[in-house]
């Protein structure tokens, strides 16, 4: 994106108000693009299922009203601004007037997708602390002016000591090879050809079920037509299974190369005075700024793969931010990026926590069981129900406890937590590796929960709730501590957090 243009062009430097403006003149067409997307599989049923002139006379009509209703909203949506706030006018016959002040705002994004860059344009949408629903939403202004609006909302919104910052300093910069590393360790493509088949599945049981045997049935046609000419032993037609997965694998995860390419590239994090910028996008662009007080929890994770490649992924829970609304919300600082750059960020970001410098306290030796014992009831029933279908075979299935026994035992030598006069911190994970972890300012509530397991063992489990904790992530909580334990560190805390202003 482009240097923004003088705020001076949409507020004078004195801060008086300035007249109501328009949105950019093209704003129906991507209000009627964005409709379309609600609506566009509907009429194409219509068109293509439903057949009949009437259907097509339907199908223009509901084409027309979407156009009238988007170029309604664009001549009935003004906006302004004033000395201390946003003023944002909408409708004409039920009119909506919403003044929205500058230190509310916490969240600002600047979306381009590829149609806007085409027009040289940008959507705005700004964010408070309250609820999942934005202040305002500007669908679409010129993107000189989005930048600039982003500019005067961080100026205003300053306190006033922070008030003369201009300069913006670069914390993070990805290349194109971590984000093609990004690509290697994510799942993308596994998520979207899962969202793929749930959306078969919206059609219905029938028309899925169709499609589904429809695209198996001609797979399996073309597959057997291709290497029944070469007369395969049982090794060769294993071979064969084993070489058809690998495919199928390395397929999903250059897809999620792709994917990593097309949302990570050019992702770059940069601080201006007490705000946190991050862009990012190769084709469609995204650009979100956020105060670094509304950051509320830290999520530091590596799995396997992360390992391999020594690297690690920082997110982030900011208060506001929905985690399923893709690029809106500021949710990671570092989405790939060796440990001590990590270690940096958080250092930076944090400089009283000392991070780096943390006692972590581990868990009892015998915590391992508990985490074994899921896989127990799983384990024998599948060999039990194995065994009606392959008989003695089934047992097989009894060789996963060793597996699970180990994996438990290695899970519980690196659970723990940590804390000291700053920050609390947990950690888990063998094979998947997160420490989770928050400043005491802003813990909002403690709660001990036990479960009847928990009340025969004489252990609990502590969790430390923060605002805006995001429902992927995983919970900051210790688990599996001694009663007497979880009771002192939550007295301890209470007692902290008691002579502390909750800080958001």
């Amino acid at each position: 994106m482009s240097a923004p243009a003088p705020v001076e062009d949409i507020a004078s430097a004195a801060g008086e108000p300035v007249a109501d403006r328009r949105l950019h003149p093209m704003s129906w067409l991507f209000v009627l693009v964005q409709n379309l997307k609600h609506y566009i599989l509907p009429l194409l049923a219509v068109i293509f299922i439903g057949g009949g002139d009437r259907n097509e006379l339907w199908s223009l009509i509901s084409v027309g009203l979407l156009v009238l209703f988007s170029l309604w909203q664009y001549f009935t949506y003004r906006y302004g601004v004033g000395g201390n706030g946003l003023v944002v006018r909408s409708g004409l016959l039920n009119r909506s007037l919403r003044v929205i002040p500058f230190v509310r705002i916490q969240n600002v994004a600047v979306h381009q997708t590829v149609l806007h860059r085409l027009f040289g344009v940008a959507e705005v949408r700004m964010e408070s602390a309250g609820g999942k629903e934005p202040e305002a939403q500007m669908r679409v202004l010129k993107l000189a002016d989005a930048l600039a609006l982003e500019t005067l909302v961080r100026r205003r919104g300053a306190d006033p000591a922070q008030a003369a910052e201009d300069r913006a300093e670069s914390l993070l910069r990805l290349t194109p090879a971590d984000v093609l590393r990004l690509g290697l360790v994510s799942n993308g493509g596994l998520v979207l050809a899962g969202a793929g088949l749930a959306t078969v599945m919206q059609y219905g049981p029938d028309v899925s079920r169709r499609l589904t045997e429809r695209t198996l049935r001609g797979g399996a046609h073309w597959l057997f037509g291709r290497v029944e000419g070469y007369h395969f032993d049982t090794t060769g037609y294993a071979l064969l299974a084993v070489a058809g997965i690998l495919a199928v694998a390395a397929a999903l995860k250059g897809l999620s190369v792709a994917l990593a390419l097309l949302r990570y590239y050019g992702f770059e994090l940069s601080e201006q005075g007490r705000r946190l910028t991050a862009e990012r996008g190769l084709l469609a662009r995204w650009r979100t700024t956020v105060p670094r007080r509304r950051i509320q929890a830290w999520t530091l994770e590596e799995g396997v793969l992360h390992r391999l490649l020594r690297r690690r992924r920082l997110a982030v829970d900011t208060v506001g931010a929905d985690e399923h609304e893709e690029g809106r919300a500021l949710k990671e600082l570092a989405p790939i990026a060796t440990p001590a750059v990590c270690d940096g960020l958080i250092a930076h970001l944090l400089p009283h926590a000392r991070w780096d410098a943390l006692h972590w306290r581990p868990l009892p030796k015998a915590v391992w069981w508990r985490l074994f014992l899921p896989d127990l009831p799983w384990t024998l029933l599948a060999a039990f129900v194995g065994y009606w279908h392959l008989g003695e075979w089934s047992l097989l299935a009894l060789l996963w406890l060793p597996w699970a026994a180990f994996k438990a035992q290695r899970r519980a030598r690196r659970m723990g937590y940590a804390m000291d006069a700053e920050l609390v911190a947990v950690r888990e994970g063998w094979w998947h590796r997160h420490w989770r972890f928050a400043e005491f300012d802003k813990l909002q509530a403690l709660q001990i929960t036990r479960s009847p397991l928990d009340r025969r063992c004489g252990t609990a489990t502590l969790w430390l709730d923060t605002a805006g904790a995001g429902a992927l992530a995983a919970p900051l909580r210790i688990r599996f501590l001694p009663v007497d334990d979880a009771r002192a560190l939550y007295e301890r805390l209470a007692a902290s957090l008691a002579k502390r202003p909750l800080r958001w």
